[in-house]
């Protein structure tokens, strides 16, 4: 069982399918279900389309100082 970052399915709740999501990135309904993550080259392209801040979509690469230090 893949072990998939919850904001992907807060992402298909709100947006949609991922067939959705795939027409607007141009790629494969496939490729958007392998996902464990949201891929830093479509990071800024599916904050654009779903409204949800970049750092919230991957809080792994955007945690500021006090919440690595907590990690």
């Amino acid at each position: 069982m893949k072990h998939r970052d919850p904001i992907l399915h807060e992402i298909h709740a709100i947006y949609g399918l991922p067939a959705q999501i795939a027409r607007e990135l141009e790629i494969t309904r496939a490729a958007v279900c392998s996902w464990k993550k949201i891929p830093l080259k479509h990071l800024r392209q599916v904050a654009r389309i779903t409204g949800i801040d970049k750092e919230r979509l991957r809080p792994d690469i955007f945690a500021d100082d006090e919440a690595a230090a907590q990690a």
